[in-house]
């Protein structure tokens, strides 16, 4: 039994080689994982125990005190007035995109033809100027005696709207801004309605608006409500557009936190307030993406 057992060891020992050794996608995924270890997991992992640090000190994974959260959660605490405005700023972000991103989406897809590339590159051209640059290219545009104001005054009109440093001129900075962000998603939603269903719908006699409402809407969600999230994800941390169109008249939560840890220097208390946000947003998150079937946007069935 002995002679049996040996003859058979070197078979055994290259089996429990090859079965701890890792599989082909598992090596492949390995670089990505590393880069996702360091570069997005890492810096949560000192965020969190930031949080949960002395207040006002460094003391990281050396203390663990909820002082940091008692103080978000005060009823003093005004902080929440700012989150409060950074989710209406991204939600009205979101209703207008809807509106205004659903019949460009419609027209690349169905209306524009060859013209449809040109159009896309014209929307995405934008994004290769920095944010900041275009949003102070607006504050040249509509500040006192810049392009707006000093071309009316030299037609013969009156000046310009004094639009600059308000809550709505912010909000026309967050909808310029993620305008992509909401196409393009879209876009790819309406691509997954079949042409033709929708003729055979119009062959049997329904109308536009019943064909939009039974077909083209329920089939491309998908793309719509991933633009929605990514638009809200996005427009929710947005920070720029308050400071540059809006001149810090409304504080938004990305402020707060950035107030927190440069001229505050409470890393603490910063880094409780982004866990509380970024809670919030994972969890959001996490249900929309229960709900959206991810496969068939992807062609697999």
């Amino acid at each position: 039994m002995a002679d049996i057992a040996l003859s058979h060891a070197p078979g055994t020992v290259a089996e429990l080689r090859h079965a701890r050794m890792l599989s082909a996608g598992a090596r492949c995924a390995l670089p990505v994982a590393l880069l996702l270890g360091i570069g997005f997991a890492a810096p949560l992992v000192a965020i969190l125990g930031y949080a949960f640090a002395t207040p006002r000190s460094f003391d990281v994974f050396r203390s663990f005190t909820f002082a940091n959260f008692a103080t978000l959660f005060d009823p003093s605490n005004t902080v929440w007035l700012s989150f409060l405005w950074s989710c209406g700023f991204a939600l009205s972000t979101v209703a207008i995109l809807a509106v205004v991103a659903y019949p460009i989406a419609y027209g690349l897809n169905v209306v524009f033809g060859r013209a449809a590339p040109l159009i896309s590159v014209l929307f995405v051209f934008p994004l290769f100027v920095s944010e900041n640059v275009r949003l102070y290219g607006w504050v040249l545009f509509y500040i006192k005696n810049g392009v707006l104001d000093g071309t009316l005054k030299w037609l013969g009109l009156a000046g310009g709207p004094e639009v600059l440093f308000t809550p709505g001129i912010t909000l026309f900075g967050m909808v310029y801004t993620y305008l992509p962000f909401m196409l393009f998603p879209m876009t790819l939603g309406l691509a997954l309605v079949p042409r033709d269903l929708v003729d055979a719908a119009r062959d049997l006699g329904a109308g536009r608006l019943l064909i939009w409402r039974e077909i083209e809407l329920p089939l491309a969600m998908p793309g719509i409500l991933i633009g929605m999230l990514l638009t809200f994800v996005l427009a929710i941390g947005a920070t720029a557009e308050a400071k540059i169109l809006g001149g810090q008249s409304i504080i938004v939560i990305s402020h707060d936190i950035e107030i927190a840890f440069t001229y505050s220097q409470n890393w603490p208390l910063g880094s409780a307030l982004a866990v509380v946000v970024t809670a919030f947003i994972g969890g959001l998150t996490l249900f929309a993406l229960s709900k959206l079937d991810l496969d068939r946007m992807l062609g697999r069935r």
